[in-house]
């Protein structure tokens, strides 16, 4: 299939890269306003350059597209990529607002053009490791799940603060992992180092029988992409960073004391290293991307799943904002 890249930051740059190695894909085309990039990024992977992406979209008969410019830009561009008739990936969030979104999805859906969000994480061979140990009812029923997801602060950040930029991706992940969405979600936030935009958070998700506690940041001077999850029938241990995943299964029997007063004891638990093969969740995400507008079958990560996680982020924003639980 033919692709193309608009926007060659840094995960821009890794969707060209990632493109000219798969064999379902031709890398034929780059665009990006900051020529020096876009003209290194061509040569290197043997794709023509353009200045303008929406050149690239007339002259180039792309069968797919990838859109990593800044958020504030993914409605325009992914606008003219439908009038050109493209099929997009589009990186988180699907947009800056909801309205933008919401148009997004409508315009193509009236056009008939396939939507797939860049929610990178869902493809973490750990993370699909665990979403089929929950299916097997492993842990049983899910109490309660920690993430924490902090670092120093990404220089190419420019226009999103860290709840929008990097708690939606555990938001996302606690939706994929679930299956469901919250009822609603409380956040507390501030600006430690950065006084233009939000710098660190934590956000409460209540799914009902299930809370979440997510904790962001770009103040730890320490890279951490941890995810820990508690059910019924034991607690498991996810890195994002090292996709290692260990299990711990409950062992624990009740039992009445000499006053018939109940008790459980635990004993010691079976620890499992679950196997899990590596892989880079990019080339897995864009793999499936392709194949599944070869196949004409649903998008891994429809657009309407990347808008609902972006509404939950912004709502965390209201609720930080305004100082209540907001309602979803």
């Amino acid at each position: 299939m033919r692709t193309g890249v608009i926007g060659l930051g840094t995960m821009g740059w890794h969707h060209a890269r990632v493109y000219s190695e798969l064999d379902e894909s031709t890398l034929v085309a780059v665009a990006d306003v900051d020529s020096e990039v876009g003209l290194k990024a061509a040569e290197k992977y043997s794709a023509t350059y353009y200045r303008d992406y929406r050149e690239m979209l007339a002259k180039e008969a792309l069968d797919a597209v990838s859109i990593a410019v800044p958020t504030s830009l993914h409605k325009a561009v992914a606008l003219d990529c439908i009038a050109e008739k493209v099929p997009m990936l589009i990186e988180k969030p699907i947009a800056g607002t909801l309205e933008d979104g919401n148009e997004i999805i409508a315009k193509a859906g009236s056009a008939g053009i396939p939507i797939m969000i860049g929610h990178i994480e869902r493809f973490n061979p750990a993370v699909q490791k665990l979403k089929a140990l929950i299916a097997e009812n492993a842990l049983d029923r899910i109490t309660s799940i920690v993430a924490r997801r902090v670092g120093i602060y990404p220089s190419r950040i420019k226009d999103a603060n860290v709840i929008v930029d990097i708690a939606v991706h555990d938001i996302d992940i606690c939706n994929f992992l679930l299956g469901r969405l919250p009822d609603s979600v409380h956040a507390n936030a501030g600006k430690a180092l950065n006084s233009e935009r939000i710098d660190y958070a934590t956000l409460f998700m209540d799914y009902g029988d299930t809370e979440i506690f997510i904790q962001v940041n770009w103040i730890t001077p320490v890279k951490i992409r941890e995810l820990n999850i508690t059910g019924i029938k034991g607690y498991g241990e996810l890195n994002f960073l090292t996709q290692s995943l260990k299990l711990y299964e409950s062992q624990y029997e009740t039992t009445y004391d000499s006053f018939n007063d109940y008790v459980i004891k635990f004993g010691t638990p079976n620890i499992r290293e679950i196997d899990v093969k590596t892989a880079e969740p990019l080339k897995l995400e864009l793999q499936q991307f392709l194949v599944s507008l070869k196949n004409d079958t649903a998008m891994p990560v429809p657009a309407q799943e990347g808008l609902a996680a972006l509404k939950i982020a912004l709502r965390a924003i209201e609720s930080y904002e305004t100082r209540t639980i907001c309602k979803l």
